[in-house]
């Protein structure tokens, strides 16, 4: 089987998987990605080398605490807060001129506020309006999908200008625009065609696939900037031909605080 059958067949059952959980029912939504979140914290751990067991109980509490019971908004807005607060500290991160190794306490601050509490904020998108709506989250996955496809694409065709050549040489700056205009398109038709939410109106989600272009593309160099001071390709090999779970989540991780928060803006404002 070549490298590309093996790819492909990968990324459709990891494709199936996503979309058939989240339409399922909340619990299998909620079930494959506290999975999900268990596989990345242990692939995380092995990039900041750190020992995994006591990582993996503070994701697993937190998750269930946060998702199994109800919790009140005041906790999610704080959750919110510091992965904000952590984003932009992953930013500088990014920017450093220098590739360097974190302290321990720089390991778990990112293991929290970069990695465990994304996730839970990405599983309480569906929920904002009180009542669980997969539509939202496929339509989010289906734009980011949409964006690396098409940022891939144009790149690989029209690309001359480098984005960030020092962490990420292969992407640029036609294949970053690219990206953007084929997730716009997919927003305005997923608005249009499939979520069909009186409250979902097609310009929420031209705003939501600009902030999933652009918040994407940061994640996806930011977890590159992790590997490249890791030394490796990849965070795992559990995908054959993709990689680890924490390559498949990296835009997800990253953009999860800016599309909820969008969302809470959008709630006050109306």
């Amino acid at each position: 089987m070549t490298t590309t059958v093996t790819r492909a067949l990968s990324g459709a059952v990891y494709v199936l998987l996503l979309v058939g959980a989240t339409l399922y029912s909340q619990y299998s939504f909620l079930l494959l990605f506290g999975l999900l979140l268990l596989f990345s914290v242990v692939e995380f751990c092995k990039l900041v080398s750190l020992k995994p067991i006591f990582p993996l109980v503070i994701a697993t509490v937190g998750y269930i605490l946060f998702n199994l019971n109800n919790t009140v908004k005041t906790n999610e807005i704080l959750l919110l807060i510091a992965a904000l607060l952590v984003s932009i500290r992953s930013l500088l991160f990014l920017f450093e001129k220098k590739d360097r190794f974190l302290d321990t306490q720089a390991k778990y601050v990112f293991l929290i506020g970069y990695l465990i509490i994304p996730i839970i904020i990405f599983t309480k998108i569906p929920f904002i309006n009180n009542q669980y709506v997969p539509e939202i989250i496929i339509s989010i996955l289906v734009i980011i999908w949409a964006n690396d496809t098409f940022a891939y694409l144009v790149g690989i065709t029209m690309g001359k200008n480098k984005l960030f050549e020092r962490i990420s040489p292969k992407k640029t700056i036609e294949g970053f625009v690219g990206g953007v205009i084929f997730a716009v398109v997919a927003g305005i038709l997923l608005a249009e065609f499939y979520i069909n939410k009186p409250d979902e109106t097609t310009i929420k989600w031209i705003i939501i696939a600009m902030i999933v272009s652009a918040f994407g593309t940061l994640g996806d160099l930011i977890e590159s900037k992790f590997k490249r001071i890791a030394g490796v390709k990849d965070s795992g090999n559990i995908m054959p031909g993709h990689g680890g779970f924490l390559d498949r989540l990296d835009s997800i991780i990253f953009v999860a605080p800016f599309v909820y928060l969008f969302y809470q803006i959008i709630y006050y404002v109306s």
